[in-house]
């Protein structure tokens, strides 16, 4: 059972660790993402029936009958941005603020574009975008440590000893097929738990990478063209043959996943679709709006990434870990993301991409309704809030509620929420708006049956 005293102790690290993109020619075959074509060859070995399906999707008609298929009906969405912010920001403070109440600490609240809902006043970019937006006030979970929430969070499933799910993006990915240059799955300040591909595959982790200021990193050849390609030949037809005499024939596609690595991370190298990365490229004007800052900057490049077709971007915020000052700590982040934020709805309504693509805005649970002795609010994950635009869901809705005045300042009460959502039933409302059939079994590779969740969808988004 949760209580005051174990959800107060915060054992979280900075999370700031990242690893380079790419290597030099040497460590080509560490990297772990996938591109199309390698997609295409490793499910040719691995499940024809499955490569039959992807590729049928691939066509409009195809995606409808997905879509359909899952209860769907017109156009499915194509990709997902979600915009996490680690450490567990206070809905109190951003989405569901109670002012005046015993709980509602120092913050205030102000109107929306949408007659009656009220967001914390941090937030007054994002409330003028709010007829985009849907609140689900009413989120509850059963995991109060960072580590074990997020993988909830970015899975849908409470961690399981005997495996690891896929993330969301790593589902969409495993489900469809592009012909892209660049990868699929895209993690911008991934910090210590990145999205992973779970029991689908290490080839649908996401791809790390950092601050977009810049063209990505370790991607540029180190020596003259015809030197690289004569080591690139060498690999090739002498080194590669050599190691693969007497070993298993699927061995690449099926487990090491070295040659098309490889060759996936040639064909980036030359891609135009690299651009997208690169946020300088964007007009002075448009990178304003979005913020001068790492977030702000990840954001946009979410945008831009989609726009060439990256299926799915993770965009972490850290920081909302706010044991301490929360009030303080929570008006400093929602400068850095409230102008991220709706600069980002309105780019991709502008490109006529937000139908297309869902937004999902939040972390991995709340904090408490109580104040701590040290003006701080510890971890809560019996009602929180998510935000989600875009997509073909509807904008302007609250689902669930938490109470005012709660009955339990550091135990949870049922009484104190209304219409409660589970992270499962967030991860079901996505997949299914994807046109993902998330209740069908698929084998994890020791032969477990497992669905991509167990959640009900929010018939109300």
């Amino acid at each position: 059972m949760f209580t005051s005293a174990n959800l107060s102790g915060c054992h979280s690290v900075d999370h700031a660790a990242r690893r380079t993109l790419l290597r030099a020619a040497a460590g080509w075959a560490g990297v772990t993402w996938w591109t199309g074509i390698a997609e295409r060859l490793a499910r040719a070995e691995e499940r024809p029936e499955a490569r039959a399906g992807a590729e049928a999707g691939r066509t409009a008609s195809g995606a409808v009958e997905a879509a359909a298929a899952t209860g769907v009906t017109g156009r499915p969405a194509r990709s997902v941005i979600m915009l996490w912010l680690q450490g567990g920001p206070s809905q109190l403070e951003t989405f569901d603020p109670h002012p005046g109440t015993r709980i509602g600490g120092d913050s205030q609240a102000i109107a929306t574009t949408v007659d009656g809902v009220k967001i914390a006043s941090f937030y007054p970019q994002l409330a003028e975008r709010m007829g985009r937006v849907s609140l689900v006030r009413s989120i509850v979970s059963k995991e109060g440590d960072h580590e074990r929430a997020t993988y909830q969070g970015k899975t849908g499933y409470r961690p399981d000893p005997t495996l690891i799910h896929p993330s969301l993006g790593a589902v969409l990915c495993h489900q469809t097929s592009d012909n892209i240059e660049i990868p699929r799955h895209i993690s911008i300040f991934p910090g210590l738990w990145g999205a992973r591909g779970g029991y689908l595959g290490d080839q649908f982790d996401a791809f790390r990478t950092g601050d977009p200021v810049g063209p990505v990193p370790d991607i540029s050849l180190r020596v003259p063209e015809a030197r690289f390609r004569q080591r690139m030949d060498d690999l090739t037809n002498v080194v590669e043959p050599a190691f693969a005499r007497g070993r298993l024939r699927n061995l690449d596609s099926g487990r090491t996943l070295h040659a098309t690595t490889l060759k996936n991370a040639q064909r980036m190298m030359s891609s135009d679709q690299l651009k997208a990365f690169n946020v300088r490229e964007a007009p002075a004007d448009v990178r304003e709006k979005f913020g001068d800052t790492p977030f702000g900057r990840g954001c946009l490049a979410a945008a831009r990434l989609v726009q060439v077709g990256v299926r799915c971007v993770e965009v972490t915020l850290a920081g909302w870990d706010t044991h301490v000052s929360n009030h303080e700590g929570c008006r400093t982040q929602a400068a850095i993301l409230d102008p991220a934020f709706a600069a980002l709805l309105s780019f991709l309504e502008t490109e006529q991409l937000l139908d297309d693509t869902i937004v999902l805005c939040g972390g991995e649970f709340g904090r408490t309704p109580r104040i701590n002795p040290a003006g701080g609010r510890d971890h809560w994950p019996h009602g929180f809030t998510l935000a989600v635009a875009g997509g073909g869901f509807r904008g302007g809705q609250v689902i669930g509620a938490t109470s005012p005045e709660p009955r339990g300042l550091d135990r949870p009460s049922t009484d104190d929420i209304a219409d409660p959502r589970t992270v499962a039933d967030v991860h079901a409302t996505v997949l299914r708006r994807l046109g993902v059939d998330f209740q069908t079994e698929h084998l994890t590779p020791i032969g477990r049956p497992m669905t991509f969740s167990e959640g009900r969808p929010i018939a109300s988004l």
